[in-house]
């Protein structure tokens, strides 16, 4: 059985999961603004789970194309309350952030994974990760930085499959040569994180090769850009969208979806579970 082994759970990745996304940010790129103060997130949360995700990720700083960086002070303050109010969900808990300091605040918290985007490249990251027993971490591949990756893509003349593949096996060996086990890392090829359309729906299809390499992979293409260019929608009108990119995601072996809309998300996927295991239901 696969899991994903974090802090307080070994989730079993047998059947893909949903990670639900709970932004305590003012300026997340769909939902900024929406989740502030602990009531707020912690309400979310609870709704979040009432409609059927597994995994929940708080994070409080944007990463949009174009973002601001958020002050170590500034992130902790939005960051640790909802974190130590959300443990006691019983569910695992990640953050999104890739600041030391803040993985250090929130493992100590309780929280259960460690998203980043920066794939632990930030000084010190690596050495909070991999002084924690047991926390789940997610390597994520991005090119440039938020303040850039806009203007500045991934060469469209490289094979842009083989570049990720590269940067998380480099990542991943550098994380294992800390004593890190290997059931505790999730990749993510970092969907929209300076990569063109034409990449993104590129390593979509080529999610295979990635996951051949022996990682979980972690998708996340909720209301992202590109799905914004090949339909024609503005953020808040794609949800439809980013169902399908889920359940193709999930189809093409992702083990873990991050969305925002979380209940249309697992009645998808239920679909899907049941064409892959008709012997499951009980009708």
């Amino acid at each position: 059985m696969p899991i994903w082994q974090t802090s307080r759970f070994a989730i079993d990745l047998t059947e893909p999961r949903i990670m639900g996304i709970v932004n305590v940010t003012p300026d997340s790129f769909s939902d900024g603004g929406s989740h502030q103060g602990v009531a707020a997130a912690m309400a979310h949360a609870e709704k979040l789970l009432a409609d059927g995700a597994h995994i929940l990720d708080i994070g409080g700083e944007s990463t949009r194309p174009g973002s601001p960086a958020v002050p170590l002070d500034e992130e902790l303050r939005r960051v640790l309350p909802v974190v130590e109010a959300a443990v006691a969900l019983q569910v695992p808990i990640s953050v999104d952030t890739y600041k030391p300091e803040v993985m250090q605040a929130v493992l100590d918290a309780g929280a259960d994974i460690i998203n980043d985007i920066w794939a632990l490249r930030q000084p010190g990251a690596r050495a909070a990760v991999a002084a924690h027993p047991s926390c789940g971490i997610c390597l994520m591949h991005m090119h440039a930085n938020p303040q850039t990756m806009h203007l500045q893509h991934m060469d469209a003349a490289q094979d842009v499959t083989g570049q990720v593949l590269q940067f998380l096996q480099r990542q991943t060996f550098e994380l294992c040569a800390l004593g890190v086990q290997k059931d505790r890392i999730v990749w993510d090829a970092g969907t929209g994180f300076g990569k063109t359309v034409e990449q993104n729906f590129a390593l979509l299809q080529q999610q295979p090769v990635l996951a051949a390499a022996g990682y979980p992979l972690l998708a996340g293409w909720s209301r992202k850009g590109s799905l914004g260019k090949v339909t024609g929608r503005e953020v808040g009108e794609r949800m439809p969208a980013s169902i399908a990119a889920a359940l193709l995601a999930a189809e093409h072996g992702a083990a873990v979806v991050r969305v925002h809309d979380v209940r249309e998300t697992a009645d998808a996927l239920a679909v899907l579970g049941a064409m892959r295991r008709p012997e499951a239901l009980h009708l």
